[in-house]
């Protein structure tokens, strides 16, 4: 039902013209479905008010409740008279939006579900011209359930397919998906309890935190864990994220009440705008997930708030979360492989800060293309912070593929990581490296694999030019033989 219902969404969307690309489909069918979840959000807590005897505020009221405008229903059917063409895009411009938008002033606080629809009507645009595909669109959302988990995991498990070919679509969109294989070994190695709080400075369409979510919710065989008594916990105090692009923002706080966060700790920031020497302890998180953006320049008021001044925005990241970790959390980052390797000063600095700070235990080596569009290898870091680093524990990945669109990074291909990562397992793609063996000036951290298989020598030039003589004459003989038998 779901697969149908969103491919014909797509159809209706193709014709739209103020709709040009995947990042135009997953925002504008984003807002849709999201006041559609809402609406069935209100109707699960009022029943349950009822039954419990109990009044109910409903957060969606009058004429802007999905039932009044979105479909409203005569006898069993859509009303003759709902708004359709002109009249619809108009009320979604002029009067829906703005009065969604209010709600952020109007919120108790920013922890409010309340204060999360205001921010997300704040930042959205509606992009329908026609009233009469978005009527076909909201036809199709409104024949959609979302009442039970089942329900709501298919539906966010699509979603997230979306987010992926917003990914995939270019640069501003690949920078908030990083792959769900490779997030999930994270997590495992992680391995957060309920009771601590994790952590994405960089958050982007929320992939950690939903995935995060999802690990402390559900069993190993895929059935969902009794957390009854932890559930205003992992509600309220457990997943916080901060995101600097609206649209990023807007997208991750609909993925994670999709996937059943109803009111995410997300705020709309420039992490690095705060400076880390001010980072207090209240502030600090158990469990930090990132995959950081890099390449950028940052500007030299914002470098101003580190030690290390640089304007690579993936090293600024690094600083802030090795700050923003408490005494004992655990950490997994995404970064390039040439962090590793770099010898400017900030990047040997980096490293040695790293390393005297937290104790570096594993560097996971991604191969090339495990995050299609982005034309760079990258490592994960797996750090606690607490005690300086000891040894490190590398391991190689090799899927024995080439990763692509087509053929990308899946859960099997990390098991292997995951499971030798418990022991750090010596093998053909694991070795360990002890931090005495570090060059002290640089503290190169290159992945050098030892116990690879040598390759084979190169042969002399003395030797391939022997060789090319010895072809000559065998091809002049067999020229001569050939003349011999005309």
């Amino acid at each position: 039902m779901y697969e149908n219902a969103f491919n014909k969404i797509e159809k209706d969307l193709r014709a739209e013209e103020g709709i040009a690309n995947e990042l135009d489909y997953v925002e504008q069918t984003s807002w849709v479905l999201f006041l559609k979840y809402l609406h069935d959000l209100e109707i699960e807590r009022q029943d349950r008010a009822e039954l419990e005897g109990k009044d109910y505020a409903p957060i969606i009221t009058g004429k802007y409740r999905w039932d009044k405008w979105a479909a409203p229903l005569k006898n069993g059917a859509l009303d003759p008279n709902a708004m359709i063409g002109d009249d619809l895009t108009t009320f979604v411009d002029q009067d829906l939006f703005p009065h969604l938008a209010a709600f952020r002033q109007s919120a108790e606080s920013p922890q409010t579900i309340q204060y999360k629809i205001g921010e997300v009507f704040t930042e959205l645009r509606n992009k329908f011209r026609s009233g009469y595909i978005l009527r076909d669109v909201l036809e199709q959302i409104d024949s959609l359930a979302f009442n039970t988990q089942e329900q709501r995991h298919e539906l966010s498990e699509l979603y997230e397919t979306r987010i992926r070919r917003m990914g995939n679509a270019g640069r501003n969109g690949g920078e908030y998906y990083t792959p769900r294989p490779l997030i999930r070994a994270m997590i495992k190695v992680t391995d957060p309890k309920i009771g601590e709080t994790i952590y994405d400075g960089a958050c982007g369409s929320a992939g950690f935190l939903c995935e995060a979510f999802a690990y402390l919710t559900t069993n190993p065989d895929g059935t969902r864990k009794d957390v009854g008594s932890h559930w205003d916990t992992l509600q309220n105090r457990t997943f916080y994220g901060q995101e600097k692009k609206g649209l990023a923002y807007v997208i991750g706080i609909m993925n994670m009440v999709l996937h059943g966060i109803e009111a995410p700790n997300l705020i709309h920031s420039n992490t690095l705008n705060e400076n880390v020497m001010d980072i207090q302890e209240s502030g600090r998180h158990d469990i930090i997930l990132a995959n950081p953006p890099f390449g950028g320049g940052e500007r030299r008021e914002v470098q101003q708030n580190f030690p290390i001044r640089t304007g690579e925005t993936a090293y600024l990241f690094l600083q802030h979360f090795i700050r923003k970790l408490r005494a004992g959390g655990r950490a997994a980052v995404v970064i390039k492989n040439t962090f590793l390797s770099n010898t400017d000063n900030a990047s040997v600095a980096l490293r040695r800060e790293l390393l005297e700070a937290a104790e570096l235990h594993t560097i996971l080596d991604c191969p090339q293309g495990t995050f299609q569009g982005a034309g760079v290898k990258t490592v994960v870091l797996f750090f606690e912070k607490g005690a300086p680093t000891r040894d490190i524990w590398y391991y190689q990945l090799d899927p024995g593929r080439s990763l692509g669109k087509t053929n990308p990074l899946n859960d099997d291909d990390l098991a292997e990581f995951v499971e030798l990562q418990r022991t750090r397992a010596n093998g053909p793609k694991s070795w360990i490296v002890g931090r005495a063996d570090l060059d002290e000036d640089t503290c190169d951290l290159s992945v050098k694999n030892p116990n690879a298989p040598e390759a084979e020598a190169l042969r002399s030039p003395e030797e391939i030019i022997a060789d090319m003589l010895a072809r000559d004459a065998e091809t002049a003989q067999i020229l001569e033989d050939i003349r011999g038998m005309l």
